[in-house]
C-alpha cells in the first residue's frame, strides 16, 4: 500500500457527508434567454434576482438569488390590492363601493413626477374603477384612495397593516413604508403615513414577491379578471373615461406576449431599475415568476427588457415541469400498508420524472417534492385512512385499471425503498475499510530498514482504521434516526 493511496483516503475521509442544500439555477439566465430565441439580451441588462414558482404548492422551480433584499417600487401596489380584497371578503367594502375624491387626491393626481391620473375632486369612483387605475397605469393616487378607504383615512396605520400582512403570510425580509411604492416624500406633503420615515423605499425579495403573489391569487382569485387584459377603460361612459396601456408586456397582444399570461404587475424606479412579476397558465399548470432590477433607470427601454427575461424563464419552466395526476382517489397498497384515498392526488412535478410517494403521518407525501416559498405553506400531500387487503381484493374486480394503479403504487413503493437502501451504501463502505485498516497485517521489512518507518506507517494505518469505523457509526446512527 502505498503513501498515496493512504493520503487519498484520508482526504476523502475527511469530506462532509451532510446532506446537500438546495442547487439554485444551475443554468445561467442568459444562457436561457438565448436559448429561447432572444439572442439580442445584454449581459449588462441581466436580472439582479429572479424566481419561477408552481402557483399551486409554492414550490421552487427556479431562483437565483431569491433573497437579495431590493426595492420592488410600484409591485407594492399589490400589497394595497390585497388589503382591498381581503377588505371586500370581510364586507368592508365591495367592487361596486364608491370612493368620493378630495381635493389632496385631486393634487396628488396632478403630481406628474410620479406615476398618476387624472382624479377630480367630488367625484365618486367605485373601487373597480380604481382598481383598473391601479393595477395598470400604476396610479399613486388611486392606490391612496384605496388605501384610506381600506383604512379610515389612517395612512400609518394602513402601512402597519400591510408589514403585518407580510409577516403573516412568510414575507420574512420585507418592509414597507409606504402604500404604492414611491417614497412619501415625492407626494410633496401630501401623503404622510403617520410612524413611517417619509423617506424609506420599500424592500423585499423575489421570494417574498413570489409569496404575496401566491397567496394573493390562492386567496382571491378574481383579482386576476384586473391583471390580464393589455387595455382597460376605467370610468367607461362617463366624463371621467380614461383608456390605459399595460406596462406588462408579457400579456397575449402586448409586445413580448406570451401565452397563458393573465397578470400581473410592474415597477420600476432610480434605485430599483425595472421589475416585474408575471403569473401565467398554461393547461392545469400555473407559474408565478418575479424578475427584479432589470438595466438600469438611465435606459427607459429597460421596461422592454426585462420581459425576454420572463418569458424564457416561463417557456423553460413549462417544458420541464406539469401539473398531473400523482395517485388516483380509491384503494392501494402502499409500503406494506392498505390506505383510502377520498380525492386524486395532484401535484406539479417534472415531466418524465416518476413521482415518488411515501406515507408519513397519516399523509401521502410526495418524496421527491421541492423546496416551498415558506415553511408554513403545506407540502405536497394528501389525507387517506386505513383500508384492508379484503377491501383492495374486492376493489381489484373494478377492472385492469385499478390494478394499474396499484402496480404503479408498487413501483413507486420500490423506488422509494431503494433510494433509503442507497443511505446505507457509505457507512457499510466505511465499515468495510475500517475493519481492513484496523486488523490488516503490515509486511516487515527486509533486514537494515529502520522498524521507525514500520511503526509509522501502522500507525496511519490504524488511524484511518479507527476514523473510519467512526464515521460509519455515526452515519448509521444518523440513518436510523
Amino acid at each position: 500500500m502505498t503513501k498515496k493511496f493512504v493520503f487519498v483516503l484520508f482526504v476523502l475521509l475527511l469530506v462532509p457527508f451532510e446532506t446537500p442544500v438546495t442547487v439554485y439555477a444551475a443554468e445561467d439566465i442568459m444562457e436561457v434567454t438565448r436559448a429561447a430565441g432572444y439572442t439580442d439580451v445584454l449581459e449588462k441588462n441581466k436580472p439582479k434576482a429572479s424566481i419561477v414558482v408552481d402557483g399551486t404548492n409554492g414550490q421552487i422551480l427556479w431562483a437565483e438569488n431569491p433573497d437579495a433584499v431590493r426595492e420592488p417600487a410600484s409591485i407594492s401596489k399589490m400589497m394595497t390590492v390585497f388589503l382591498v380584497f381581503d377588505a371586500i371578503k370581510e364586507g368592508k367594502l365591495t367592487l361596486d363601493t364608491t370612493i368620493q375624491a378630495t381635493q389632496n387626491d385631486q393634487a396628488i393626481g396632478q403630481l406628474y413626477a410620479i406615476s398618476n391620473n387624472k382624479i377630480v375632486a367630488g367625484v365618486d369612483y367605485p373601487v373597480k374603477e380604481l382598481l383598473k387605475m391601479v393595477i395598470v397605469p400604476s396610479s399613486n393616487v388611486a392606490t391612496v384612495m384605496l388605501a384610506n378607504a381600506v383604512s379610515d383615512n389612517q395612512a400609518g396605520a394602513f402601512i402597519q397593516k400591510m408589514n403585518d400582512k407580510a409577516q403573516e403570510i412568510g414575507m420574512s425580509n420585507t418592509t414597507f413604508y409606504n402604500c404604492s411604492g414611491a417614497s412619501a416624500v415625492s407626494f410633496e406633503g401630501l401623503y404622510h403615513p403617520e410612524g413611517f420615515d417619509p423617506n424609506g423605499s420599500n424592500t423585499s425579495t423575489a421570494r417574498d414577491l413570489a409569496t404575496m403573489v401566491f397567496h394573493l391569487i390562492n386567496n382571491h382569485p378574481e383579482v386576476l379578471e384586473f391583471t390580464n387584459q393589455p387595455v382597460v377603460t376605467a370610468m367607461e361612459g362617463t366624463p371621467y373615461e380614461e383608456t390605459f396601456e399595460t406596462y406588462n408586456y408579457s400579456l397575449p397582444g402586448a409586445k413580448y406576449g406570451f401565452e397563458g399570461v393573465d397578470g400581473m404587475k410592474t415597477g420600476s424606479g432610480p434605485s430599483s431599475a425595472f421589475n416585474y412579476v408575471a403569473t401565467a397558465k398554461q393547461g392545469e399548470t400555473r407559474l408565478i415568476e418575479v424578475i427584479l432590477g432589470v438595466g438600469d433607470w438611465a435606459d427607459q427601454d429597460g421596461e422592454y427588457y426585462r420581459h425576454p427575461f420572463g418569458n424564457a424563464l416561463l417557456k423553460k419552466t413549462f417544458d420541464e415541469y406539469e401539473h398531473r395526476l400523482l395517485l388516483p382517489k380509491g384503494d392501494h397498497e402502499i409500503e406494506g400498508k392498505v390506505i383510502q384515498l377520498d380525492n386524486d392526488f395532484y401535484g406539479v412535478v417534472k415531466k418524465g420524472e416518476e413521482p415518488q410517494i411515501t406515507l408519513q403521518e397519516n399523509k401521502v407525501v410526495l418524496l421527491n417534492q421541492k423546496e416551498r416559498l415558506t415553511e408554513s405553506l403545506p407540502e405536497l400531500a394528501a389525507n387517506y385512512i386505513e383500508g384492508n387487503k379484503e377491501s383492495t381484493k374486492e376493489n381489484s374486480t373494478e377492472g385492469d385499471k385499478t390494478a394499474t394503479k396499484q402496480a404503479a403504487n408498487s413501483f413507486t413503493s420500490k423506488k422509494a425503498l431503494l433510494d433509503q437502501a442507497k443511505e446505507y451504501i457509505l457507512p457499510v463502505v466505511l465499515l468495510i475499510i475500517g475493519l481492513f485498516f484496523l486488523f490488516v497485517p503490515i509486511k516487515r521489512k527486509p533486514v537494515g530498514r529502520r522498524s521507525s518507518t514500520r511503526g509509522s506507517k501502522l500507525l496511519i494505518v490504524r488511524i484511518i482504521g479507527v476514523a473510519s469505523l467512526l464515521i460509519a457509526l455515526i452515519l448509521f446512527i444518523k440513518n436510523f434516526l
